[in-house]
């Protein structure tokens, strides 16, 4: 997104005079670490939420699960292209970015308590904030460079860096520490990265230094303190702590130089600030609420314990019984598109199209193909998002339960049947070092220990103790629930998970917080022993430091090939984009087919999958934001580039509703043995990547008629005109 100013500017400064370190204004790097800082937050939770969600107090099955991250996701990009017009309007950028920042706080800070109502009500906080914060701060990197600033794009790539180290961190801290210490944990550090971010924004000049380089040397120690402590795991951590510590310097030299010019992003009226801004915060007050009642399906109202659908169940379940597995999906599409969140993004997305395709019929030639050009391009974009955000939902449970995430010392031997072990289930300490941990390796294994029924038993009925009265299981359930539980022959996730939950909580004293396991003949070659364990949530780092890594590179290829008349047209970049991400989830497929015995599949398919999926984010994401200011009319640009950000929210409960394909459980249920889900995961990847490439190679067929319709190098009159004038 992009900004303009003008050499002699309104807000009172004159941006080819501000001071600048190689080559760009010092202020840049204060945008630069407030947005880092905010993007930790974001990725943090994000990180953690579908787990959470799945493993923590809420108890949600995969299904529900999957409905709320979807709906957070949709709501979290419908509400920048609200929030860009408020601060366009009423309170400028600068306002827009520390309410939003407020707001963010205070949803973080809330999901650190463990109820229904504070869990919603913190999500409705994170929605409404990130509407306010996420646009107005890629502006203000705009302002701070002259018309035509050749200079602009290169700071946007700095800009984008920070984004992107900022998502690098997250899954390193919050998600270790939150999967490992407690959820309450992460969250707290999410809140904490967010008071930075806020902090670096509004602090004077020299306190904004020491902020920056404070929060830099911190972060550093933190991912070199906690980690897993394996290879991958140690080289990851390493290189985001190089990356932070020479950002950190760089910005501290930076801002020696001079800070954030304080006329950057002032209000546009400041005779009405006050009202106006007195009028955003009832506004806001107002529309949480709403926000808080759509990502909960109506949950949190009284007497209501399941997320709403507005289509009755009734109709839906003869389609989820059908036999053809067209109906059954059709049937979730349906029950997706009746919650509340789905609703209203279908109504938005079919006002929005019907208007600008109405638009684009009353326009010339050129600029109709144009727009025609916009809307088949942010059609395929939809596609690929939907595929992508794969990370939170799907891929996140898939990497949990049937990614190889242990690096074992040594396997069980023969000598070792009948011999029994105490493990550890709660993080290393002074107290249980001595002590192997109980690792995601034992899941799908036997265990002959007598004891081990009595302790889940323990574990479940305490951790359904400790939530909300309301949504406690009634007496026969919880039993119905322990018995199944108990019954099944090897280590399930749902048998480890409230094993380990009980375990990190207050109520558990030390024999609760290890468990004996007597190994059997089946355990042989098999189960292993010693090293350690990289939580799930930290592969969700890879994309990042991916971007990182080659962001800058594939940026220099496509400047030599356009130096040379062959840098693919925006279409083809469009179609390759798509190419890649079939190969990338392809790669899973075939990890899949590659599992070994339990159902375990490398994780260098995940580490393959990740670097085309970014390769595939790079031919499209940069692109994106710049075919539709470039090819959009003057008067509509502002309009198209709402709508481009609709379409993303509208692939995210797209994906929302792949990923509930991939639901291995339901709310209460027992998630199967590794071996068992394997092939869930594998099918549905395999039909993504599918989609993925038949889409992919659709678009290149029609790139030369898009390419054409693009008119490029042609100047189109029509295209110059601005709106009316509302004065």
């Amino acid at each position: 997104m992009e900004a303009t100013s003008s050499d002699v500017p309104e807000d009172g400064f004159d941006a080819d005079q501000l001071p600048t370190l190689f080559g760009h204004p010092t202020g840049l790097y204060t945008l630069f670490f407030a947005e880092m800082w905010e993007r930790f937050s974001y990725y943090g939770m994000r990180a953690l939420l579908v787990l959470y969600m799945v493993k923590g107090f809420l108890g949600f099955g995969d299904k529900d699960a999957n409905a709320v991250y979807g709906a957070y996701t949709a709501l979290v990009y419908m509400t920048p292209f609200f929030g860009g017009m408020i601060a366009d309007r009423l309170l400028g950028q600068r306002t827009s970015v520390v309410l939003g920042g407020l707001l963010m706080s205070a949803g973080h800070f809330l999901m650190q308590y463990e109820t229904e109502l504070f869990f919603f009500t913190a999500l409705g906080l994170l929605i409404a904030g990130n509407g306010f914060f996420k646009p107005n701060i890629s502006s203000m990197v705009g302002t701070l460079y002259s018309e035509g600033s050749p200079k602009r794009d290169g700071g946007f790539t700095i800009f984008y860096i920070g984004i992107n180290l900022g998502a690098a961190m997250s899954p390193l801290l919050c998600g270790y520490i939150g999967e490992t210490y407690g959820w309450h944990y992460g969250f707290g550090l999410a809140t904490f990265g967010m008071l930075v971010g806020l902090a670096v924004f509004v602090a004077p000049n020299l306190i904004t230094q020491v902020l920056i380089f404070a929060a830099a040397l911190a972060g550093a120690y933190s991912m070199l303190a906690f980690n897993a402590g394996d290879v991958f795991s140690i080289a990851l951590n390493t290189f985001v702590v190089f990356a932070l510590v020479l950002s950190g310097l760089a910005a501290v030299i930076a801002l020696a130089r001079g800070g954030l010019p304080t006329e950057v992003g002032n209000a546009p009226n400041p005779a009405r600030y006050f009202l106006n801004l007195g009028l955003v915060l009832v506004g806001t007050a107002i529309i949480i609420p709403v926000f808080v009642l759509l990502v909960s399906g109506f949950s949190v109202l009284p007497g209501i314990k399941e997320q709403a659908t507005l289509i009755p169940e009734t109709w839906i379940e003869p389609m989820q019984n059908s036999a053809s597995p067209l109906v059954k999906g059709l049937a979730t599409l349906v029950e997706e598109a009746s919650r509340p969140a789905g609703l209203v993004l279908i109504v938005s997305g079919l006002f929005a199209t019907i208007y600008l395709f109405s638009e684009a019929f009353r326009m010339g030639k050129i600029a109709r193909e144009r727009m025609f050009v916009v809307f088949t391009l942010t059609f395929f974009s939809i596609l690929f998002w939907a595929f992508f955000e794969q990370q939170g939902s799907s891929l996140n449970n898939f990497t949990d339960r049937n990614i190889d995430r242990v690096s074992e010392e040594r396997l069980v031997a023969d000598s070792d049947v009948g011999q029994t072990v105490t493990l550890r289930l709660v993080a290393e300490n002074d107290s249980n070092r001595e002590l192997e941990f109980f690792s995601q390796e034992f899941l799908g294994h036997e265990n002959q220990a007598d004891s081990l029924d009595a302790q889940i038993e323990k574990a479940i009925t305490q951790v359904e103790a400790a939530k909300e009265p309301d949504k406690q299981l009634s007496g026969e359930e919880l039993s119905d629930l322990i018995e199944e539980v108990v019954a099944q022959p090897k280590m399930t996730m749902t048998a480890m998970t409230y094993l380990r939950e009980f375990a990190k909580s207050d109520a558990a004293d030390d024999s609760d917080k290890q468990i004996e396991w007597t190994f059997t003949e089946e355990n042989v070659g098999k189960l292993g022993l010693g090293g350690s364990e990289i939580p799930a949530s930290v592969f969700q780092a890879v994309n990042a430091v991916y971007i990182m890594l080659f962001g800058l590179v594939l940026t220099a290829a496509w400047g030599y090939l356009g130096a040379r008349g062959k840098e693919p047209s925006t279409p083809v970049k469009f179609a390759l984009s798509l190419l890649q991400t079939g190969l990338a989830f392809g790669m899973l497929y075939f990890g899949t087919q590659l599992a070994d015995s339990d159902g375990m599949v490398g994780a260098i398919w995940l580490l393959l999958m990740y670097l085309l999926l970014t390769t595939g984010e790079l031919c499209l994401s940069p692109v994106g934001l710049s075919m539709v200011t470039k090819l959009s009319p003057a008067r509509l640009v502002s309009t198209v580039m709402g709508s481009w950000f609709l379409a993303t929210a509208f692939a995210q409960f797209l994906a929302a509703i792949i990923a509930q394909f991939a639901a291995v459980d339901e709310g209460g249920s027992v998630v199967p043995i590794p071996a068992e889900t394997v092939d869930v995961y594998g099918d549905v990847y395999k039909l993504i990547a599918v989609m993925a490439v038949c889409s992919g190679l659709v678009c290149l067929a029609m790139s030369p008629l898009l390419k054409r319709w693009m008119h490029i190098g042609v100047h189109d009159p029509e295209s110059d005109l601005q709106p009316a004038s509302s004065e």
